[in-house]
């Protein structure tokens, strides 16, 4: 039997936003973090399996998840989350969406899934994990967003490390990154017997750096990357490339495409 979508409670400070996918919403709240593109491209870069399960890593307010769902068939996802009152408001998300019977959200610590999970428990691992150490940056004043974008409560070798215990043999780990710390990136995951298969660089601007790394690692795979051509976000009139907006499964006089607060990590 389907399941019902239910209008959820909305609290004082939030607000819906239209994912522009299967009807699918979330509810935010200003003051937090509220997701960007990043969380977008990292779903559409995963390419799950059908029937697989999916363990979504930082995850939240449930976007990940959420739009995972709707691109995918997945037996499972489930969502991690060190914050209560993120986890409670993913769950009233999933609620609104009919989606209880996909995705479950956890209340947990990243360092902590040795003792809450069995090895190898999922097909797939996503994580749009804090870019940021203690040494890069300003940290924002809001602890919300602090958290968000600081490795404050956990660091990208908790996060590899918790990917790599949940991940089963040939388990793939998919993540979104900064740039400026692949080197990084790349070395972890090797020390964890993650093996990096795909990589791709996200550039704003044809003839700009880029700003954001999608990558893709197997739990015990040979060695062998294979390094994408690079995503464009802008054309230098700084509307949208066509590949943008088949990402997001829209048709370019559809409208302008809808970043949820504008604030990237």
């Amino acid at each position: 039997m389907k399941e019902k979508k239910e209008n959820s409670e909305i609290y004082p400070g939030e607000r819906i936003d239209d994912l522009q996918i299967k009807g699918y919403k979330i509810i935010q709240k200003e003051g937090r973090f509220c997701f960007g593109m990043d969380a977008v491209l990292l779903s559409d870069y995963a390419k799950i399996k059908k029937n697989s399960r999916v363990m979504d890593l930082c995850s939240g307010t449930g976007i990940i998840p959420v739009l995972l769902a709707a691109k995918y068939e997945t037996e499972k996802i489930e969502g991690l989350e060190y914050q209560a009152d993120c986890v409670e408001m993913a769950q009233r998300t999933i609620k609104m969406n009919a989606l209880s019977s996909q995705i479950t959200m956890t209340e947990g610590d990243v360092k902590e899934v040795r003792e809450k999970y069995a090895q190898g428990s999922f097909d797939y691992v996503t994580c749009n994990p804090p870019y940021m150490t203690g040494s890069h940056g300003l940290t924002n004043q809001n602890y919300h967003k602090a958290i968000a974008r600081h490795e404050i409560l956990c660091t990208l070798e908790d996060v590899i490390a918790a990917s790599a215990w949940l991940l089963k043999a040939a388990g793939h780990l998919i993540m979104v990154h900064r740039p400026f710390r692949l080197a990084e990136i790349l070395y972890v995951m090797k020390q964890n017997k993650l093996e990096p298969k795909r990589m791709r660089l996200v550039h704003p601007y044809v003839d700009k750096e880029p700003n954001m790394v999608l990558i893709e690692a197997v739990k015990g795979g040979k060695q062998r990357i294979t390094v994408e051509p690079p995503l464009i976000v802008y054309h230098h009139d700084g509307t949208y490339t066509d590949e943008i907006y088949q990402i997001y499964g829209m048709e370019k006089d559809h409208g302008d495409i809808i970043f949820m607060c504008h604030s990237h990590r």
